[in-house]
This record gives C-alpha cells, sequence and structure tokens, in this order.
C-alpha cells in the first residue's frame, strides 16, 4: 500500500460502495476507523484480492478496527434518486452509524456525500488508503454475501455467480424470466426486460 498524505488528524474514516453496477440488489457501503495501533497487513483494494483472502481481512477489520459501519441504499431507493444519489446515501448511512466519530473522512472516488466532519474524495482511494481499502473488504463481503442468499431463492438467475453485475447469462436469465423484486427498474437492462425501454 503506498503512503497517502492526508490532513494530520487521530480518526481517519475510509468510505468505500460496492454495487454502483448491478442491476439488483442494494449498493453497500462501508466506512472504517482503523487502529493505529492495531496494524492490518495486506489491506488491498478487495478487487484484488482473492476471496479466501478478503473473508479473513474482513473478520481481522471487523476485530481491530476502532470503529467500522455498514450503510446502504435499497433498489427502490436507487431507483427514486439515480445510482449516484443513493450510493451518496448509502455512505452518510454508513459514516453516520460509526460509533466513534471521526475527525476526517475519506472517500473512494472523485465526489463526497455531504457530511458533519470534513472530507476529502481520493481517486483509487481503495489502493492507495489504508481505511479505504479496509471499507471496501467489508463492503464486498457484505454485499456478496447478500447475492449468494438471494441466489438461494432466486436459483435460476445465478446471482452467486455474477453478483448481480450485467453479465451475458444475467441478462439472458432477465429477457427470459422477467424481473425479481430486488431488481433496479431504473437500469436499462432491467427497464427492456419489463417492457419499459
Amino acid at each position: 500500500m503506498s503512503e497517502f498524505i492526508y490532513p494530520h488528524t487521530h480518526r481517519v474514516a475510509g468510505v468505500d460502495e460496492v454495487g454502483r453496477g448491478p442491476l439488483v440488489g442494494a449498493v453497500v457501503t462501508a466506512a472504517v476507523i482503523l487502529d493505529p495501533n492495531r496494524p492490518i497487513s495486506g489491506l488491498a483494494d478487495s478487487k484484488k484480492l482473492s476471496e479466501k483472502r478478503r473473508l479473513s481481512l474482513y473478520d481481522e477489520i471487523v476485530d481491530k478496527a476502532l470503529a467500522w459501519s455498514l450503510g446502504r441504499a435499497e433498489p427502490a431507493e436507487i431507483d427514486s434518486l439515480n445510482i449516484l444519489h443513493a450510493t451518496m446515501l448509502a455512505m452518510q448511512r454508513a459514516v453516520a452509524g460509526l460509533s466513534i466519530s471521526p475527525e476526517y473522512v475519506l472517500i473512494d472516488g472523485n465526489r463526497c456525500p455531504v457530511l458533519p466532519v470534513p472530507s476529502m474524495a481520493v481517486v483509487k482511494g481503495d489502493s492507495l488508503v489504508a481505511e479505504i481499502s479496509a471499507a471496501s473488504i467489508l463492503a464486498k463481503v457484505t454485499r456478496d454475501k447478500e447475492m449468494v442468499e438471494l441466489d438461494l431463492q432466486y436459483p435460476e438467475y445465478g446471482f452467486a455467480q455474477h453478483k448481480g453485475y450485467p453479465t451475458a447469462y444475467h441478462l439472458e436469465k432477465l429477457a427470459a424470466l422477467g424481473a425479481t423484486e430486488h431488481h433496479r427498474r431504473s437500469f436499462a437492462p432491467v427497464k427492456r426486460a419489463l417492457g419499459l425501454a
């Protein structure tokens, strides 16, 4: 992890999201304040880690972080707000859920939600900032687990494999079977499957 320079402060929360691109399910965010006295080695962008490594880091983050919290926006909120605004809302919820108030918040990406504390957006933050990497791992493990659970309800869609992303298989099943109640109706492929496009 390359060292990222941010304003000196003791309680920095990193925030990241998972699930902006999928056609189904919530967008899930996490906020994490790491404990400088209990370092966690191997933190990296969740997408670059194996599932096994993500799961073991998830347990370590939950155990060692000073505070962590998950936030989410459901498909109905995504449809009414749009995915960007829903993601910002989910990030606000994650930060609000922290048991310790951060002094500074670093957000993965190029824009920040409105927060009651100073914040900064960091492009590629999930590869540069340990706190954001930790948040990306919590968010991804949580959302992937939800997709596996959804797969048990709707095994024919293959959610456990593609995690709701618009793969060829998912699009084929969407066209053949229609949308579930968990699909995002404002997304073009879902609209098409419902005959609304």
